[in-house]
């Protein structure tokens, strides 16, 4: 009897590791029938790309050039239940290389939280809801909108890392504080 339990143990531990790698492997999308001029000039053929936050399965991913943002969430297993839809656009034409962080809702530090993080609108909020971000002060919220003004609205809240003064600790800072988008829109 012992030796049949161990067996089944056995079995179930390395079936286990096979279905977690084929899960991985799953993740990753292989289709290179549409072109995309940019990249096959460059001589690409699939799009790098990195997605994290709250996704099923964050990862990097080759992807078929032309692919969005959606297509890349499909390929990481979809977003989670804690995903804010108003920090990604679904729509936004991914290029090679790129790395997306969707926002989550709530803490994920704090379980036991019923309150949303409070957000700011990247594109409509004016110097003063801006410096309510902690990592933002007077001279960032303000180089935030210039930006803005230059450049038209954000596209993805990574992009707030081309702002003058905003590097990547800002940006790990802020990152949950911020979307392209008001609910009320």
């Amino acid at each position: 009897m012992f030796k049949i339990i161990i067996v089944i143990l056995i079995c179930t531990v390395v079936g286990l590791v096979v279905f977690s790698a084929v899960d991985k492997l799953s993740g990753v999308i292989t289709d290179t029938s549409t072109t995309n001029h940019s990249a096959s000039a460059s001589g690409l053929s699939q799009l790098y790309v990195t997605i994290s936050g709250e996704v099923t399965r964050p990862s990097t991913y080759y992807i078929a050039l032309n692919s969005t943002l959606g297509d890349l969430i499909a390929a990481a297993g979809g977003a989670t239940t804690n995903a804010d839809t108003y920090a990604f656009d679904t729509s936004f034409v991914l290029e090679n290389k790129q790395s997306f962080y969707i926002a989550p809702i709530f803490d994920n530090e704090n379980v036991c939280t019923s309150t949303p993080i409070s957000k700011v609108d990247l594109n409509a909020a004016d110097k003063t809801t801006l410096m309510t971000v902690s990592a933002f002060g007077s001279v960032i919220s303000q180089a935030i909108i210039d930006y803005r003004t230059l450049n038209g609205p954000y596209k993805r809240i990574e992009e707030i890392k081309n702002v003058n003064g905003i590097g990547s600790a800002t940006f790990e800072k802020s990152k949950n504080n911020l979307r392209l988008q008001s609910p009320d829109q």
